[in-house]
C-alpha cells in the first residue's frame, strides 16, 4: 500500500523534518506543547495509544489529524471532534504584491499580541521556530502574518495567516501566502494547509490562490481517563 505522508503529517513531520522537536517514544509522537499542541500516532491500535498516553503533557489532551474518524479506545474519552479540508497548492502563484518582511526573534512579542488579536489558531511561544514567518507592517506595528507550520517530506504547511482586523480589506492576507508559496516552491516543496470546511471565505481565497482540496481529516481531541 502506497504511503502519503499528508494522510498523516503530524507523524510524518515529527518522524522526518521536526524529528528534532519530537517527544514521544514506539508508536506515538508529541510537538513541545509551547511549540505547537499537537500529537500523533503511526497506527490507531491499542499500542498506539499506550505509547500515545506514556509521555502526553500532564493536563493536556491529544490533539490528532486523523484520516477518518477511528473507534475511541478503551480507557480514553474524546473532548472535541471537528473536520479540515487539506489543500494542496497546484501552480506558482501570481507576482507582486505590498512589501513584506521577513520576522526574526525579536518579533515574537509582536507576533503573540496579533495572534491575541486575531486568534487564527494555535500558536505558542515558540511555534515561530517551525519555520518561516512573514508580515507586513504599517509603521511600527505588525498588522498582517503569515508562517511555515508542520513540514514532510517534499511538502511545507501554511498556518497562522492572520490580519489584524484595522488592516482587513487590503489583500495582506493574500500577499503573505503568495510570498510563502514562491519560496516553498523555489525550495522545491508543495505549499498545503488546512481550513474548515465551513470557513467559506477562506476556501475561496486559496481556491483563488491555486489551492486544491486533496481530501478531508478528522480532528480528534482525546486524552486517558
Amino acid at each position: 500500500m502506497t504511503i502519503n505522508v499528508l494522510d498523516n503529517p503530524i507523524w510524518h513531520a515529527l518522524e522526518g523534518p521536526h524529528r528534532q522537536h519530537a517527544l514521544g517514544r514506539g508508536l506515538a509522537r508529541h510537538y513541545p506543547r509551547d511549540i505547537a499542541p499537537f500529537s500523533a500516532i503511526a497506527e490507531p491500535s491499542a499500542a498506539g495509544y499506550a505509547d500515545l498516553a506514556a509521555d502526553l503533557p500532564a493536563g493536556t489532551e491529544a490533539r490528532l489529524f486523523r484520516p477518518q474518524a477511528e473507534p475511541l479506545p478503551d480507557g480514553w474519552e474524546e473532548t472535541s471532534r471537528f473536520a479540515l479540508l487539506q489543500m494542496v497548492a497546484s501552480r506558482q502563484p501570481e507576482q507582486g504584491g505590498p512589501p513584506v518582511t521577513v520576522l526574526s526573534p525579536a518579533d515574537a512579542a509582536a507576533m503573540l499580541d496579533l495572534v491575541a488579536a486575531t486568534e487564527p489558531g494555535p500558536f505558542g511561544k515558540r511555534t515561530a521556530l517551525l519555520g518561516r514567518y512573514v508580515g507586513i507592517r504599517h509603521g511600527d506595528r505588525l498588522v498582517a502574518m503569515a508562517g511555515e507550520r508542520l513540514r514532510v517530506p517534499g511538502h511545507v504547511e501554511l498556518s497562522a495567516i492572520c490580519v489584524h482586523p484595522e488592516a482587513r480589506g487590503k489583500g495582506y492576507g493574500a500577499a503573505l501566502t503568495r510570498e510563502l508559496m514562491r519560496h516553498a516552491f523555489a525550495q522545491g516543496e508543495r505549499p498545503f494547509l488546512h481550513v474548515r470546511p465551513d470557513n467559506a471565505a477562506a476556501v475561496a481565497l486559496y481556491r483563488g490562490l491555486g489551492f486544491e482540496t486533496r481530501r478531508e481529516l478528522v480532528v480528534l481531541w482525546r486524552r486517558p481517563i
